[in-house]
């Protein structure tokens, strides 16, 4: 099997359920932005390393965005019933929020904003949460002409906080300061 099928030479593109539709669909958008976010996620475990607790964490989250994209490139909504690794139950939206809290505990408390940057992965931390709140944006939109589950959008939310969160602690464990703006 080649890689390239030539199917989308014309500007569309196949869901799960076979139908066509233009790439710039809302809903091609949608598990695009998430793609990309999964795919700066794979980047900053490469800059945290194997050894760093976070690296994990992100693991989980990019198995998670693959649930979430799965669910973005199905019009029928029935890939969750398929298979239990594409579905979303309120614990992934726990998680994060325990996530958030366990590093926030540790972090000094933010008085103003902030630049981002500071270390390599601290900074890649900043741009996935970015991509993330696009993601979350495209997601929103295409709730507009159709019913996503609300678990889905709650997960992208929380997890652009997360990101976030993690971007400090990754920044504050590599001694690298905040910069106020």
């Amino acid at each position: 099997m080649k890689i390239y099928t030539k199917g989308g030479d014309a500007g569309e593109t196949h869901l799960l359920d076979g139908s066509r539709v233009p790439k710039d669909d809302a809903r091609v958008a949608a598990y695009g932005a998430v793609d990309e976010l999964n795919a700066l996620l794979g980047l900053a475990r490469v800059a945290l390393g194997d050894g760093d607790p976070v690296n994990r964490l992100l693991g989980v989250i990019q198995r998670d965005l693959f649930a979430a994209g799965a669910q973005l490139a199905d019009p029928r909504a029935r890939i969750g019933e398929k298979r239990q690794k594409a579905s979303f139950a309120p614990e992934r939206v726990e998680l994060l929020e325990k996530e958030i809290d366990l590093r926030e505990e540790r972090l000094p408390t933010l008085r103003n904003f902030i630049l981002p940057g500071g270390s390599n992965p601290g900074a890649l931390l900043h741009v996935a949460r970015t991509v993330c709140r696009r993601a979350e944006r495209e997601a929103v939109a295409l709730q507009h002409s159709i019913a996503l589950d609300p678990i889905l959008l709650a997960y992208l939310n929380r997890l652009s906080d997360l990101l976030f969160v993690l971007a400090r602690d990754v920044n504050e464990r590599a001694g690298r300061p905040e910069e106020s703006w």
